[in-house]
């Protein structure tokens, strides 16, 4: 059984671990350097970015994060999450993790009280995704090997480059569990590959 844990300092941490169970996968809190080893994958859940960043620094789990990335280690980032994964930040001029190469905006679908649900379409794995928008970012831009997943209303809001994985809602929150599904057969397969060099 794949070992999938969620960054456990902020943010919507139970119903990420919910969904991993539900994919037969073990769900794991991680809240350290020591519980980062444990897992095959991780999940960066929704919240809010500015709150997670401090949270990292004050753990130490900056340079972790990075490494586990460098690892081949499959990540997903969910709204505040895909904010941590990316490489450019509009109208920062720093990043947090920095490894999806992708140019991110952040609160682009307004306030709280703007958030909003629709039906999206989602390359390989859904036509008719029950997405929850909650100020969540979009993606401005991609590298050239960042493959664009889904689109809303012309933004790009949701990508994938190799074992990393970013979109700007929030699939823990409805009981639609592809998502989850689709980023556990993406640590399956990474550790298919780790097992066969």
């Amino acid at each position: 059984m794949v070992k999938i844990g969620v960054l456990a300092l902020q943010g919507a941490v139970s119903e990420h671990i919910r969904s991993i169970e539900a994919c037969g996968a073990q769900a794991i809190t991680v809240k350290s350097k020591s519980d980062l080893a444990l897992v095959d994958g991780l999940i960066l859940p929704g919240g809010e970015s500015t709150a997670m960043r401090k949270l990292i620094d004050r753990f130490e789990m900056l340079e972790p994060l990075q490494q586990f990335a460098a690892a081949g280690k499959p990540m997903f980032g969910t709204c505040a999450g895909l904010i941590l994964l990316a490489k450019k930040l509009v109208g920062y001029d720093f990043s947090h993790i920095s490894v999806l190469d992708a140019k991110v905006e952040r609160n682009s679908f307004g306030r709280q009280v703007d958030s909003f649900e629709t039906s999206l379409a989602i390359k390989d794995i859904a036509e008719d995704f029950p997405a929850v928008f909650i100020r969540a970012p979009h993606i401005v831009g991609v590298g050239e090997d960042v493959e664009v997943l889904a689109r809303f209303e012309g933004k790009i809001v949701m990508a994938r480059q190799g074992y990393l994985l970013g979109c700007s809602f929030h699939p823990e929150l409805t009981a639609d569990h592809r998502i989850t599904a689709y980023f556990t057969e993406m640590v399956e397969d990474s550790l298919a590959l780790t097992v066969n060099i």
